[in-house]
């Protein structure tokens, strides 16, 4: 009961000394005294516009700054993508390259054979032969064997064997960095190709040219990166 006794003699008297300054500031005619009721108000204006701009900044990005993360978000993507297949073009490159040397390792274990068994004239078939039945285990994206095929006769990322030509075929999938040479198609042609030498010995060299190794190399030229 006691606080609220001062509570009220407090209002009382800054009622009387509000009522006292009003009457100085009007009536008195000293400009020097502001309007307690126009500061008030410009105070409380003042308040309302720092109140909304703390509202407007606590939503939310605004619309430049949402483009400016759009274009970033855009632009790193992009360069990651390009990454991705760049690397994905890459491992084609070596996995074909994988098969490759295998089937040079068993056209050189036949060979061998061939040569230990006394067997030299089965050569000739050899060269004519379809490189995969060398191999004791396919590739998993060896597609067959098909005559004179095209680029539609197995999907990219496969091996194929040219009955016309007797050539091995691997159709690229990711070609972005292949120069494939002169028939400008997205694939790489290998065939069998034997290594041929005169004698060096004084009393052979009149002698036809002998087999001295046989390869397994592409039919043109190309470059891949």
């Amino acid at each position: 009961m006691r606080f609220r006794i001062k509570d009220q003699g407090s209002r009382i008297k800054d009622q009387a000394s509000l009522s006292r300054v009003r009457e100085r500031g009007w009536g008195g005619g000293n400009s020097s005294i502001v309007n307690p009721e126009r500061s008030s108000r410009s105070l409380s204006h003042g308040n309302h516009t720092a109140y909304l701009l703390r509202v407007q900044s606590s939503k939310g990005f605004t619309l430049i700054e949402l483009i400016v993360v759009i274009i970033i978000i855009v632009t790193l993507m992009g360069f990651f993508m390009n990454r991705v297949s760049f690397y994905q073009e890459q491992a084609e490159k070596v996995a074909m390259e994988g098969v490759v040397g295998a089937i040079q390792s068993a056209l050189i274990l036949q060979y061998g054979q061939l040569q230990t068994r006394g067997k030299s004239s089965d050569i000739a078939t050899l060269i004519q032969d379809n490189p995969m039945n060398w191999m004791q285990k396919k590739p998993a994206n060896y597609a067959g064997e098909f005559f004179e095929p095209t680029l539609k006769s197995a999907s990219s990322g496969n091996w194929i064997f040219d009955l016309k030509t007797r050539e091995m075929v691997y159709l690229v999938r990711n070609g972005t960095h292949l120069n494939p040479g002169a028939g400008h198609q997205p694939w790489i042609r290998f065939h069998v190709v034997t290594q041929l030498e005169l004698s060096r010995l004084p009393s052979l060299q009149n002698n036809p040219p002998e087999l001295t190794g046989i390869l397994f190399e592409p039919v043109e030229s190309y470059t891949w990166f």
